[in-house]
């Protein structure tokens, strides 16, 4: 991913906070020899507590054909993009220029965590693990504590195998015309307010957040 200093985050703080809200994203792992890699949509949990660049977890299905490239090659990547939007060319064109001289482009946030995998099978491990997504996902509570053995869920702990993921490298990239002049920022912001499609309004935020406008 191509990052220009002025779509880098600004710092630490930027990115782990944006993770902590967008937690659904693709977890990539190599193939087996000969194999294209894996790419698996999921739900997850960042943890900015643990280790240097924090730890995810997530879990999958015992029967997901994941499982004996992850234990071949451990090194996964996480990628999570939102806030995306299009923006027309009118929209970025430089002062004093035609608006049809201007460059259309894409508005995103995006955080890729490079990774090193570790299968979790003890079922307490499990538990915990599954209890500290609930956490997050279902902070008002709504849902029976799960625990080894115990109704509801105890039983299908056998069914699912836990993934902690150890944050070793980070990528963030907040593109929102950052480069941009003041004046072109604000016509941006006006253009997604008045347009009102699907992911506008975020995209909008992001760029007003990152700008100031």
């Amino acid at each position: 991913m191509l990052i220009h200093p002025w779509d880098a985050a600004t710092d630490d703080t930027e990115w782990r906070h944006w993770l902590t809200i967008h937690d659904f994203g693709q977890l990539a792992v190599n193939g087996l020899p000969g194999e294209p890699p894996h790419v698996q949509p999921l739900h997850f949990t960042y943890d900015a507590g643990r280790g240097e660049h924090g730890e995810v977890v997530t879990h999958l299905a015992r029967p997901h054909p994941i499982w004996p490239a992850l234990e071949t090659s451990p090194l996964v990547l996480l990628s999570v993009v939102d806030d995306h939007a299009f923006i027309p060319g009118p929209w970025q064109a430089a002062p004093g220029t035609p608006p049809e001289h201007g460059t259309a482009t894409s508005f995103y946030a995006a955080v890729q965590l490079r990774c090193r995998a570790q299968v979790v099978d003890d079922p307490a491990a499990k538990a915990d693990l599954l209890n500290r997504q609930l956490a997050h996902f279902q902070p008002e509570g709504g849902s029976a504590r799960v625990a080894v053995g115990e109704v509801p869920y105890g039983r299908m702990l056998a069914g699912i195998r836990g993934l902690r993921l150890d944050v070793v490298d980070v990528r963030a990239k907040f593109k929102f015309a950052g480069h941009r002049p003041a004046g072109t920022q604000e016509r941006i912001a006006a253009g997604l307010e008045r347009r009102g499609g699907p992911g506008d309004r975020a995209a909008r935020d992001q760029l007003r957040r990152r700008s100031g406008v």
